[in-house]
């Protein structure tokens, strides 16, 4: 019976002893595996400093109005497009706009770009590309109206008033290049009618006739014309006092009276940057130019040129190419805010163009990235999931700070890193285009440190190595952002 006893015990701890070896082997095995995980990943990571200064926020210049609601976080604004194109007529817009400031300035939102607030030609129609009385906000009745498509003067100023009182920015778009609904008139650099007497205008301010327009005693030519409009020539004297040298000129006014804090300039391709340039030197304000281009080295020299911030239509596109062409690749081209970000606003559609359909893709990438983010009205409240949107605003206010590195790219997959600036952490951004989930390390900048995804897309919460490496995760077709567990 012992003896049966002893064969027994010796058996079980045999099988005891294979089981420990067992689990020995496998977690060496493990260990290797994740080893081996971590060496093929460290070759595969190229990581590419895109960007170089010191890391500093983006900053629009302008001092707030007041200390509400909006405030600015580590990682600088986000701009609202505050209208699409053929909005509801009937002057309900500024209404309309005036009653979202709480919630955008409560969601992170910096700053309304509103349409052009003056008369136009199509009066009660028109979307204001089509200026007519530059000093007409709704209060004259010219046109066929009084109030313009948006409302009335008194409904605009309200609405500026409302925006101010959370701390938010709001920018007027001003159309120069060219004006219309002038009456016609015989002209002597033609040889023909005109519609360039604008001498009737209601304000009485800004009258213009056809030597103010192209071709004239300046010019013999029509410089920058568009849709047949007639084209303000610049270089006259008397056009330079109305925009911007005069105490009641334009830009003034849109300032001093209207209260204005910046400016989106339409069409910058119809005349020379030293017009914007002018009138920044002359009022001062957020700057931003529509130069529709996608050649960064254009985007960048008028930039330059204008002391102006720019529409990147070059970063526009190669989104489009990268998500909708299935080649995240081509997130590693130029663009204009890794040239400078410090004037570029970075958007994914407008009123004008409406290319991209991975959106929300492409809003994780600008909402990560340097440069002044726009996002679009219809966008955030009605196409896209406005809380994922509100994340991503709140992601970049108080995470998306410091230059970029981009860790790692191939057709479904892109990593970038900000690295942080002023002891705010940064983040690592992870995009996949593909169907599946995917994994992958990456090195960072915090060393034993918990990180999790502050979209909620992951439930991980690994820690760094301290090494700074750690391997993190991405939900199909989606995206997910790490950064410190604070």
């Amino acid at each position: 019976m012992k003896t049966t006893f002893r064969m027994m015990k010796t058996k079980h701890l045999s099988l005891l002893l294979a089981v420990l070896a067992g689990g020995f082997l496998m977690s060496c095995e493990e260990d290797d595996g994740a080893e081996n995980a971590l060496l093929d990943a460290q070759n595969e990571i190229n990581v590419v400093d895109v960007t170089t200064h010191d890391g500093r926020p983006f900053s629009t210049g302008v001092e707030p109005q007041s200390n509400a609601k909006y405030v600015g976080g580590p990682g600088g604004g986000v701009m609202m497009q505050g209208f699409y194109w053929d909005v509801p007529a009937g002057g309900t817009w500024w209404n309309t706009v005036k009653n979202k400031t709480t919630a955008w300035a409560n969601a992170g939102i910096k700053a309304i770009w509103l349409p052009p607030v003056s008369k136009a030609q199509n009066g009660p129609y028109s979307m204001g590309y089509d200026p007519t009385d530059y000093y007409d906000f709704g209060n004259y009745n010219q046109n066929g109206t009084v109030e313009t498509r948006f409302g009335s003067k008194t409904e605009l100023q309200a609405l500026i008033t409302a925006a101010h009182g959370q701390s938010m920015e709001v920018y007027a778009d001003i159309v120069i290049n060219h004006n219309s609904g002038g009456q016609s008139e015989a002209n002597q650099y033609t040889g023909g009618n005109t519609w360039t007497n604008f001498n009737g205008v209601a304000s009485g301010k800004f009258k213009r006739t056809q030597h103010d327009f192209h071709p004239n005693w300046v010019h013999s030519n029509d410089g920058g014309s568009f849709g047949g409009f007639p084209d303000l020539c610049h270089d006259v004297p008397y056009v330079q006092d109305w925009l911007w040298g005069r105490s009641d000129a334009v830009a003034k006014y849109y300032k001093n009276t209207m209260k204005f804090d910046g400016w989106r300039f339409d069409y910058v391709k119809g005349f020379e940057p030293w017009v914007v340039n002018s009138w920044n030197n002359a009022v001062g304000g957020f700057s931003v130019g529509e130069l529709w281009d996608s050649d960064v080295n254009y985007l960048n020299w008028w930039a330059n040129n204008a002391n102006s911030s720019v529409f990147d239509f070059a970063a526009y596109y190669k989104m489009n190419d990268a998500f909708d062409g299935n080649n995240l690749n081509k997130l590693n081209d130029d663009m204009m805010w890794k040239r400078n970000a410090y004037k570029a606003v970075t958007f994914v559609t407008n009123h004008d163009t409406d290319e991209i359909y991975n959106k929300m893709l492409a809003y994780a990438y600008i909402l990560t990235h340097e440069g002044y983010p726009c996002i679009f009205y219809q966008d955030y409240e009605t196409w896209l999931d406005k809380n994922k949107l509100n994340n991503l605003i709140w992601i970049h206010n108080n995470k998306a700070t410091g230059n970029t590195s981009i860790l790692y790219t191939d057709t479904d997959e892109y990593v970038a890193r900000r690295n942080g600036y002023g002891g705010n952490p940064g983040l690592i951004v992870y995009i996949n285009n593909s169907n599946s989930w995917l994994t992958r390390w990456v090195p960072t900048n915090w060393n034993n440190t918990q990180i999790k995804d502050f979209t909620g897309h992951s439930g991980w919460y690994p820690t760094t190595q301290s090494g700074g490496w750690v391997e993190i995760q991405c939900p199909p077709k989606s995206y997910s952002v790490w950064s410190p567990n604070i």
